[in-house]
């Protein structure tokens, strides 16, 4: 019998994506109900697609999409015709036999020649750094990345959509490098260097604000899942990042000058002021109470917008998870991420960000989270429109019907599952929600509707998205 199939809500990087396809088979047709849309869709992000309309190779199909998911952490698409899925066939073992997936190895002697190149160019430099990027997690390369940071002395830091995978408890962890809307004083350590090590970045429009990073090639020792490039080359193939950081570890000199030069000019930041007691919120008081709210036991998902700055501003404690989706900028995703995470990470309370105008694309994986029996805690900051296009490119196609939002809420839970919901204007009011959210409802899903004007918005914001209207509305290269 053929194994079950279903969906996975708010799929990460590096996870399985198996969707059901309502289709059926007949004597001589395959009948697809959606999902030749659904295939072209997904073609940019899937590694593999199975379609299975026959049992003679069913079990070879759906064996190598999922090994290849594990080997490649990459999503993969399974589609099974319902009218086959109960039947049996010959060619299935009658007992389960178990999978072996052939481990991938870096080439040894191509893995030498890069370590020994990288680590003569590096440990020429005066003041090197290093910055982790989101391909981390693919190349399974977290640990790896730490023991680098450990063993070279270098001051390092994540680009934005990499946040979560690096150690924020470090001691030598200088905060985000997102060029100008950066952590203060990260990128003015990152951008005059003389040696930079990547691990993992994917460099465009959004992560460099607008493709304006002050970077040269010819100073950066570019480290891909499997790949090096060594400033402006020679570049090494068939490597694997885990294994290229650990060895280049032993062969780095230890060197903190740039890291020296950090604490040298760095300032703390300082919370904002309280507000007064009748004063309407402000975003920045909102994250100053989430903030305190994480701990190794909570994760963070963060939705595309205003919500992409101000969650990057928190330091995760020891433990704390972290999700960011910036690829595609899509916005809704937080809402589905929210549900798959909660429902795969058992041993955390899930903190989602979530703005008005994303919340209402998926408003309605918040009843699959009630049947589930989640906890989650969902801020929804309603600011009356879609904050970030306001600053990318201003029209009145930005301005959203305003939504009961709590009263939404109410209506889904309908007495059923574990459900409180609260909306709040001011800090006091916010501390009362947070503090009932993490006390008397810690055991319920609490869905918290915030209230803030349309023009409150982060600084980091403000200029991310003037960068990046600029980056888009620039004349066309002549062809």
């Amino acid at each position: 019998m053929l194994p079950d199939h279903h969906l996975l809500p708010g799929t990460a990087t590096g996870t399985v994506l198996v969707l059901r396809l309502c289709c059926f088979v007949s004597s001589n047709t395959y009948v697809p109900l959606f999902g030749c849309i659904l295939v072209k869709l997904c073609l940019s992000s899937l590694h593999v697609q199975a379609i299975v309309n026959n049992l003679d190779d069913a079990h070879e199909q759906i064996d190598t999409a999922i090994a290849t998911a594990l080997r490649e952490s990459k999503p993969v698409y399974i589609s099974v015709s319902c009218n086959l899925a109960g039947l049996t066939h010959p060619t299935f073992s009658r007992e389960p036999v178990p999978m072996f997936i052939a481990p991938r190895v870096s080439n040894k002697q191509n893995l030498e020649y890069a370590v020994e190149a990288a680590a003569e160019f590096l440990n020429k430099a005066v003041k090197p750094v290093m910055v982790g990027g989101p391909k981390i997690r693919v190349a399974k390369a977290k640990k790896a990345f730490a023991g680098i940071a450990d063993a070279s002395g270098y001051p390092f830091a994540v680009m934005p959509a990499a946040k979560g995978l690096v150690p924020e408890h470090h001691p030598r962890f200088i905060g985000t490098y997102w060029g100008a809307v950066s952590t203060t004083f990260c990128a003015e350590i990152v951008e005059s260097a003389d040696a930079y090590l990547f691990a993992g970045p994917i460099f465009n429009d959004y992560s460099s604000v607008g493709y304006s990073l002050l970077l040269k090639r010819e100073k950066a020792v570019i480290v891909q899942p499997d790949r090096v490039v060594v400033g402006n080359g020679p570049a090494f193939g068939c490597i694997l990042m885990p294994d290229f950081l650990r060895a280049l570890a032993k062969r780095l000199n230890r060197n903190t000058t740039a890291y020296d030069n950090y604490r040298r000019i760095f300032v703390p930041d300082r919370d904002p002021p309280n507000g007064k007691p009748d004063e309407p919120l402000r975003v920045n008081i909102l994250f100053k109470h989430i903030k305190e709210m994480l701990s190794g036991e909570t994760a963070v998902i963060a939705e595309t917008g205003d919500s992409w700055f101000n969650c990057q501003k928190l330091k995760l404690p020891d433990g704390c998870g972290y999700e960011f989706q910036m690829q595609y900028g899509s916005i809704g995703w937080s809402v589905g991420a929210t549900l798959g995470y909660a429902q795969a990470a058992k041993d955390k309370r899930v903190i989602a960000c979530i703005g008005d105008g994303s919340f209402q694309v998926t408003a309605q994986d918040v009843s699959t989270m009630l049947r589930c029996g989640q906890n989650n805690v969902i801020f929804l900051i309603n600011n009356g429109g879609y904050t970030i296009e306001v600053e990318i490119h201003d029209g009145p196609y930005n301005v959203i019907k305003n939504w009961d939002y709590t009263g939404l809420v109410d209506a889904i839970h309908n007495s059923h599952g574990n459900c409180w919901t609260k909306k709040v204007g001011t800090e006091a009011e916010l501390k009362e929600a947070i503090a009932t959210a993490t006390g008397a409802k810690k055991d319920c899903l609490c869905f918290i509707e915030v209230i803030v004007h349309k023009d409150d918005t982060s600084k980091e914001l403000l200029e991310w998205g003037s960068r990046v209207s600029a980056a888009n509305s620039r004349p066309p290269n002549p062809q």
